[in-house]
Order: structure tokens, then C-alpha cells, then sequence
């Protein structure tokens, strides 16, 4: 009886995560029926709407779906897992500990990985725009007189979008799996209505379709996949969400559910599309007639606003791991559910974002517009996955190297096909992703340099806290009642605001604690080896506590397991002691100037650790020093 209950609860639990992973992780690919096959057939890509064409280029997103997201996605980018984690950032942590700090792979992984988490910001932004924005478009089916009416609406629908982040999704949540799930039965459905009344396009399951129509029409096909590969969009999302519901759930989720709804949706818009050609200007809204454009409008309303949530919530994920990982400055992080650690909000992060998203949508106009724009940032993230994934398999796992070769070869081939496929569309919107990456990389390289020379700077000033407290113990200042917690950077040092605490208040406190915050290049570090503590002298403590880039930074929790080590802190008596270094350019050091005052401007912006660390605010007392790089 044990057994059988346990296995119940086991099956339940795996139906509850493949349910939640349908809508978190899935919304972004499942939302692409929506615009791809209209913009193949475009007449910006020149690819004429014929029987061969037809088949050939269905043909290429189905066996696409199978190789690049089923393949490389589901089969093998999966098993790269940073202690269960995946996404660019855990990826690039994971290929650069494959690797030592002296090799000279070391800094070009680093590019390659902040070259993909930039793009990953330039993803985060185009999905909504362009998910919104042709979900909307669906009312110009129904009458020309809603035309002028779209780009006001998505922007509504998205500046509400934005403006319910700081409540988080733990109430609506929820609701995301049965709705996307819902959203790909009415795919699969829809898709099914269309093939039984011109079956004739199951012909287009034979790879043969595809690789005909490549080698007949090279030239097209080039100039095509810059279109079809916006069937693929969303691929990365269910290795950047692998670490929230795990492998099973996600590979459950595409085999049995998300697949079949795409390909049969795409088999059944081909099949429109040969029985009525005139279907051609947005064949997704007229699968079913005129009398399911509204209902649609509403159901993929409801689908892109998930889709564009996981973009939303991925994005405040990676700005939290990049600034545990050094490449971004400290921001106001914001809990949103008590339960659900994974739950976060930026506010800086988030309206920024909404800017810029508002920006695309007026300015591209459209979702073609935006197509073009959307698929290189795509391609160019897929590049980089594959391309560190190399290193992971070969340096990491110690595979033999024409095995690595050839398992990543195959798809380094294809994604530098459909890469160069849509350069051909920088003109026409594509710039806008790689301009957002370029300013998001020297962004991050700027903060980690900037780090790095501030670092140098203080350390050849430092003053050995042993040698300081035996010293300063000998003749002790007056000692008050309470527990004083001096923030304290990785090193051998005493603290800045600790010296200038003694310098204008001349007193110490009864109980006086050094914290260093370790920032590890893993996802999470458990929770026995979460913190160290180390007596001192004359009740002064050393603590360390250490960070995974992907764990919660509450360092009152943190500091409540130093019970287990004979350390107990009372909140009330416990004051936080933070030094804010105001950062001050110099002529001639180890940047160029302009970075020097990027980096001193970030600096000053920065929000302080009690906003970073969930320290109350009301317990830090900030005392300020001068740094210069």
C-alpha cells in the first residue's frame, strides 16, 4: 500500500510540474503559429505560394521542430545542466569552470556568454512586442476599421502587463498552464479540421519535401529560413527553465503535448493555404471562418500575455544572476511570493523594459516589422548556446573530441545557416537586437572591469584585520551594548566603514561581526554549506556566507543559522554597517575614460545592499569613502 501511494504522488506531482512547464516554459514557441507561416509568404521574402513551395517549406519547419528544438534542445542541451540549473548564464558558469582562469579559452567564453545574456535582454524585449502585437492584428482579419486601433491596444495590454509585476504571479500563475495547455488543443484541433479536408499535406512529413525544395530553389530557401526560423523562437526558454520544474517535466511537455499541437497547426495552416491561397495575408485567424476571429483574438490574447510573462519574469532571473556573478551592478530586488523563492521583481529593471518594449511597438508598427527583428536574436543565442555547449561536453565531461565534434557540429552547421539567413534583414529591423546586445555587453564588461580595478585599488591600501584588531583590543575604545555587522569584501581587510565608524563615533560595539558575502559560479549552494563562522578575539566574529548566482540573498536568514555554530543574533540589537564608495574617475588608468565614468556613474546609481540583500533598511547605517580607478 506504501508503494502504491507513494507512485500516485510521484505521478501526481510529475502531471503538476509537466502542466506548470507547459505554461511557463512553452508559451513563447506556442505562440509562433501566430505570425510564422504569414510572414514566409510574405511578399518582403519574395517565395511564391505554390504547391512545391508549400511543401517544401512546411516540410523544413516540421523536420526543424524535430532536429534543432527535439535534438538539440530536449536531447541535448538538457543534459548541460549546472547542478540542475540551465539558461546562457548558468551555461556560461559551467563552461568557464571546464576551462582554468589562465586559458585562453577563458575570455573568449566569457564574450561568448554575455554575447548570448545580452541577446537574451534583446529576446526579452521583442517577444512581447511582437506576441501582443499579432494577437491584436487578429481583429484587422475580422473588419479593416480595427487597423488604426492595434497599436494602441497591444500598448495598453502591455503597459498593464508591466504594471501588475510588483504584485507577481503567484495568484494568476496558476492559471498559465490550463490556459496554454487549452491553447495548444485548440492548435492541435484546428490543425486537424484543415488536414482532413486536404490531407493531401501529410506529403509534407517526408523530409524529402524539404531537402528537394533546398536543392531545386537554394537561393529562396536561403531567404525563406530567415522566416521559418520563427517557428523556433522559444527554444531556449525550456533549458533556461529546466532548473524550476526539471528535465522530465519539460521533455513530457513537448513530446505529448507541444509538438504535436505545433505540427498539426502548421500541417493544417499548409493545408489551408492549398485549398483557398487567398488565406496567404494571415491563414492562422482563418482556419476555422470568419466566426472564430473573435474568439481567437481573445484565446491568443490570453496566450502571447503568458508567453510574454516567462520573457518578463526570464529577464528579472538573469539581471539577478548576472549581478551575483559581477557583471551588473546591485539593484532593488523585490520578493514577490513567500513561498515560491524563484518569484522576483526589479522595478528598474521592469520599467526600462516597458520602454523600450512600447518603443519597438511603435516604432516597428507591426508584427512583419518585428519578425525581422525577432529572428536574428534567436539565431545568435542558439549559436551561443551550441558553441558553449562544446566546451561543456569536451572540457567539462572529458568527452572524446570528434564526439564532441560531431554532436554539436550537426547543429553549429544549421544555426550558422539560419544566422546568416537572417543578416540579410539587419537593415530592415534586425539591427535593433544586435545594437541592444552591443550596449548590454560593454555595459557588463565595463561593471566587471570597473570591479576588478576598484578591488586592485583597496587592496593596496588594506589593513590586516587580525593585526588591526590586536591592536586596537590592546587600548579597546568604549564598547556599547549591541551587535554591530560590517559588511566586508572578500579578502584580508578591515572595513571601511568600520574605520570610520571608530574615526568619528570613537566606540565599538559589545559584539562586532564581519560578513563576507562568497558569490560561487553555481546555481545553489546547500544549505550546510551555506555559512561559516570563525571566532575572532574579544567577542569578534568573522561569518562567511555563501551564494549560488541562482539563491535568494536574505542574510537576516542567513545569519539566523549561525545559531547552529553558537552565534545568535537578537534583530533588534543588530545594526548593519555598509561603506558606499563613491567611485572617482582618473586620467590614465586602467580603462579608457569613457568606461572609467560609465562604471563611476553605475556606481553611484547603484541601489545599496540592504535593497540587494533583503537587509532591513531601517537597521544600515552607511558611512562613505572615496575610491579611485
Amino acid at each position: 500500500m506504501g508503494y502504491s501511494l507513494a507512485s500516485t504522488s510521484s505521478k501526481n506531482s510529475l502531471a503538476a510540474l509537466t502542466l506548470a512547464a507547459i505554461g511557463i516554459v512553452y508559451g513563447d514557441i506556442g505562440t509562433s503559429p501566430l505570425y510564422t507561416m504569414k510572414e514566409v509568404f510574405s511578399l518582403e521574402h519574395g517565395i511564391p505560394l505554390n504547391e512545391p513551395n508549400l511543401f517544401g517549406v512546411v516540410s523544413l519547419i516540421v523536420w526543424g521542430l524535430i532536429i534543432i528544438v527535439s535534438l538539440k534542445y530536449v536531447t541535448l542541451v538538457l543534459r548541460a545542466d549546472n547542478r540542475g540549473e540551465g539558461g546562457i548564464m548558468a551555461l556560461v558558469a559551467l563552461a568557464l569552470s571546464s576551462v582554468t582562469t589562465k586559458s585562453r579559452w577563458y575570455y573568449p567564453l566569457t564574450l561568448v556568454g554575455l554575447l548570448g545574456a545580452s541577446l537574451f535582454y534583446g529576446d526579452g524585449i521583442i517577444t512581447p512586442a511582437i506576441s501582443v502585437l499579432s494577437a491584436i492584428e487578429g481583429l484587422e482579419v475580422a473588419t479593416p476599421r480595427f487597423q488604426p486601433y492595434v497599436v494602441p491596444l497591444t500598448v495598453a495590454v502591455l503597459v498593464a502587463l508591466y504594471a501588475v509585476q510588483r504584485k507577481g504571479t503567484a495568484g494568476i500563475g496558476k492559471w498559465f498552464g490550463p490556459i496554454v495547455l487549452v491553447w495548444f488543443i485548440v492548435l492541435g484541433a484546428m490543425g486537424i479540421v484543415n488536414i482532413m479536408e486536404t490531407p493531401e499535406i501529410l506529403r509534407a512529413l517526408n523530409p524529402a519535401n524539404g531537402l528537394g525544395f533546398a536543392i531545386r530553389y537554394p537561393g529562396l530557401t536561403f531567404i525563406a529560413l530567415g522566416a521559418i526560423v520563427l517557428a523556433f523562437t522559444g527554444a531556449e526558454a525550456l533549458y533556461a527553465d529546466m532548473g524550476h520544474f526539471g528535465k522530465k517535466p519539460v521533455r513530457m511537455a513537448w513530446f505529448f503535448v507541444v509538438f504535436p499541437g505545433l505540427t498539426l497547426n502548421y500541417l493544417g495552416q499548409g493545408a489551408l493555404l492549398l485549398a483557398h491561397p487567398s488565406a496567404v495575408d494571415n491563414p492562422f485567424y482563418q482556419q476555422l471562418g470568419p466566426w472564430s476571429i473573435y474568439p481567437l483574438v481573445v484565446l491568443s490574447t490570453m496566450a502571447t500575455v503568458i508567453a510574454s510573462q516567462a520573457t518578463i519574469s526570464g529577464t528579472f532571473s538573469v539581471t539577478q544572476q548576472a549581478i551575483a556573478l559581477g557583471f551588473l551592478p546591485r539593484m532593488e530586488v523585490c520578493y514577490t511570493s513567500e513561498r515560491e523563492k524563484g518569484q522576483i521583481y526589479i522595478p528598474f529593471v521592469n520599467w526600462l523594459q516597458l520602454a523600450i518594449v512600447v518603443l519597438a511597438v511603435v516604432g516597428f508598427g507591426s508584427s512583419s516589422n518585428l519578425a525581422a527583428a525577432y529572428g536574428i536574436a534567436a539565431t545568435a543565442t542558439m549559436l551561443m548556446t551550441t558553441i558553449l555547449t562544446f566546451f561543456v561536453l569536451r572540457y567539462g565531461w572529458g568527452y572524446n573530441l570528434w564526439l564532441c565534434l560531431a554532436a554539436t557540429g550537426f547543429f553549429f552547421t544549421i544555426d550558422i545557416l539560419l544566422f546568416s539567413a537572417n543578416t540579410l534583414k539587419i537593415l530592415h529591423g534586425g539591427w535593433f537586437p544586435i545594437a541592444l546586445a552591443i550596449v548590454m555587453v560593454f555595459t557588463m564588461l565595463t561593471w566587471r572591469d570597473g570591479r576588478n580595478l576598484v578591488f586592485e585599488n583597496l587592496k593596496r591600501h588594506v589593513i590586516p584585520l587580525q593585526a588591526f584588531l590586536e591592536s586596537l583590543l590592546a587600548n579597546p575604545p568604549q564598547r556599547v551594548e549591541g551587535t554591530a555587522i560590517f559588511f566586508r569584501p572578500e579578502g584580508d581587510g578591515v572595513p571601511h566603514a568600520m574605520l570610520h565608524n571608530l574615526l568619528h563615533n570613537k566606540v565599538l560595539h559589545e559584539r562586532t561581526v564581519f560578513l563576507t558575502v562568497h558569490n560561487a559560479d553555481i546555481p545553489k549552494v546547500p544549505p550546510d554549506e551555506r555559512v561559516r563562522v570563525e571566532e575572532l578575539q574579544h567577542e569578534c566574529y568573522q561569518v562567511d556566507i555563501h551564494y549560488g548566482f541562482k539563491d535568494e540573498r536574505d542574510i537576516p536568514l542567513a545569519l539566523e543559522m549561525c545559531k547552529a555554530h553558537g552565534l545568535e543574533f537578537d534583530p533588534m540589537e543588530t545594526s548593519y554597517f555598509i561603506s558606499r564608495q563613491h567611485v572617482i574617475p582618473k586620467v590614465g588608468g586602467g580603462m579608457a575614460m569613457w568606461r572609467e565614468t560609465l562604471f563611476a556613474t553605475m556606481s553611484q546609481n547603484a541601489r545599496d545592499a540592504a535593497d540587494y540583500y533583503r537587509v532591513p533598511s531601517n537597521r544600515v547605517i552607511e558611512l562613505g569613502s572615496q575610491v579611485e580607478i
